[in-house]
């Protein structure tokens, strides 16, 4: 399985209201990728356009439970955040090699002379303890689905199923742009947008629940068959339940914001 998944930076287009996925870039443990700016006589694996980044700016190294960045810069700091978090960052000083970043969904931020350019990193071999497994009883148990309650794309998976949660006769699952209107109500998806809940269909696709695609998909939209899929396993191993629905919005409050 992957260790990390990267989306790679926009290249100049408004995405905001685009519902095509992120274009993504997997690795495995111990594999190795660089970005900057590049040059004729020095490649990089992410090439990365604008004043102020490094030519060769820096390193993304896949380990098995999470990540490592290095600072090649010789002046700039770059900044991770952690985007399921409360404001948690960390600072990768300009010659900081190999430090070990824990967040499971998180963003580079690189300094230009005008903005900033991002890299959305996700970690997917986080692994969780099983309920129930005890201390001292040989190795622990550990979720054969390791799904954050607390992550957004734990929300987007539970609005998907929401139709068939409510109703089990209900063969209707809501598209990308359904979805961002049904979360938008809560303050930590305000700004979540149609390009943003298929990059979380994506994740939850190929890294979190490993689906595959079936035969006779290939005439359907890339991610629609995804969206089917997800909802399927999700239901199937009751990995959302009834009583979750309870974190999203009201339907009332829903209603009044499409």
């Amino acid at each position: 399985m992957d260790t990390l998944v990267v989306q790679l930076p926009d290249l100049g287009a408004n995405l905001r209201d685009r519902p095509e996925a992120p274009r993504l870039l997997s690795l495995g443990p111990g594999e190795v990728v660089t970005f900057g700016r590049g040059s004729a006589d020095c490649a990089t694996d992410i090439r990365i356009l604008g004043e102020g980044v490094s030519r060769f700016a820096g390193e993304i190294t896949a380990v098995d439970d999470h990540w490592r960045l290095s600072n090649l810069s010789r002046s700039t700091t770059y900044v991770v955040e952690n985007l399921e978090g409360a404001g948690e960052y960390v600072k990768v000083a300009p010659g900081r090699l190999g430090a070990p970043i824990p967040f499971e969904l998180s963003r580079i931020l690189l300094p230009l002379t005008s903005g900033f350019v991002q890299l959305r990193i996700f970690a997917p071999q986080h692994t969780y303890l099983a309920p129930g497994s005890a201390h001292g009883a040989g190795e622990y148990t550990v979720m054969p689905f390791a799904l954050d309650p607390t992550a957004k794309y734990f929300l987007v998976l539970l609005a998907l199923c929401e139709p068939r949660l409510r109703d089990p006769s209900s063969v209707a699952i809501p598209n990308v742009s359904e979805v961002a209107a049904r979360l938008r109500p809560l303050p930590e998806c305000a700004e979540l947008t149609p390009s943003a809940v298929n990059y979380h269909i994506d994740y939850l696709a190929v890294s979190k629940l490993r689906v595959r695609e079936r035969t006779g998909t290939e005439e359907l939209a890339r991610l629609d068959w995804k969206r089917e899929a997800v909802v399927a396993m999700a239901l199937r191993f009751n990995l959302v339940r009834e009583e979750q629905l309870s974190m999203l919005p009201s339907r009332r409050t829903a209603g009044s914001a499409l």
